[in-house]
């Protein structure tokens, strides 16, 4: 989320939020946050999560960003959705629905894992079988997917690459960093056309 020009007063849409922990960081930086997710029981986790440790609102949802997209379009300004394209099987439609839900000129994020040899080794042979910090069959190789392919999606719903910039985690230290690496995990931010823009999807 540090590539937008902060959160403070702004509507932000966290799609598959899980347990809500991205979802909380970002109300605690002052946004409006709405969670989504197809899950039940991580939507109760994230609920209970949020009553017992913080003072913060998330209005959390169980429901789709294709669905949502339909009854409240363009009713956020910024879209997080952070690794789930690689496991949904139409990651295509999910980028056209997020991109349905931004406002004029607003910001969406994607997290994802690159479909290259590499990722292949650390993400799935190193993550899932060497060090089990993921269950096993969590990812599959060809569902990963390659930045190209993100951008052409993201271009086909009329959104714009801001910048792309990828991420190691180091599980030693337990933490994370931003690197000009995407061979692996990488972020993608994409804007939407500015109001009065006549820009289409498709061109």
């Amino acid at each position: 989320v540090d590539a937008v020009a902060g959160l403070a007063g702004n509507a932000v849409l966290d799609v598959g939020c899980g347990g809500g922990l991205l979802s909380e960081a970002m109300a605690g930086r002052g946004a409006t946050v709405t969670g989504i997710d197809m899950s039940a029981d991580s939507l109760a986790i994230a609920r209970l999560h949020l009553i017992e440790s913080s003072p913060l609102h998330v209005d959390y949802l169980e429901t789709t960003a294709e669905d949502l997209a339909m009854q409240a379009p363009h009713a956020f300004n910024i879209v997080t959705c952070m690794e789930l394209l690689e496991h949904v099987p139409d990651p295509q439609r999910l980028v056209h629905a997020c991109a349905g839900l931004l406002a004029p000129g607003g910001s969406a994020l994607f997290s994802t894992i690159n479909r290259t040899p590499m990722a292949f080794a650390t993400a799935i042979v190193g993550a899932e079988y060497l060090t089990r910090l993921v269950p096993r069959g969590t990812h599959r190789y060809e569902q990963l997917i390659r930045p190209s392919e993100l951008d052409a999606w993201g271009r086909h719903a009329g959104l714009r690459l801001e910048s792309l910039r990828g991420g190691t985690y180091n599980p030693a230290s337990r933490t994370f960093k931003l690197t000009d690496d995407t061979t692996v995990n990488y972020f993608a931010h994409f804007r939407a056309p500015g109001p009065g823009h006549s820009e289409g999807a498709g061109s």
